[in-house]
């Protein structure tokens, strides 16, 4: 996380909001950086990565970042 966070205070980011959003970019881009199989899926059309925010007070998610596949419009109904 503290990479994340200071990611983000680097960006001028503040809010707690903010700050999660960087923290779900980031580990979507690492876990493409750390599993070549899966960062190859991706590259093939073959698989995708979504990060998605929680919120818990309405129940509702919220893409942040995605790689991969048209996985902005499938992922959450």
């Amino acid at each position: 996380m503290t990479p994340s966070v200071l990611a983000a205070r680097a960006a001028g980011r503040t809010e707690p909001q903010q700050i999660l959003a960087e923290h779900v970019r980031h580990t979507v881009d690492l876990l493409l950086d750390r599993s070549r199989v899966l960062a190859d899926k991706v590259t093939a059309g073959q698989a995708a990565v979504v990060g998605l925010r929680y919120r818990l007070a309405d129940g509702n998610a919220e893409i942040v970042a995605s790689r991969g596949l048209d996985a902005a419009s499938s992922a959450v109904p």
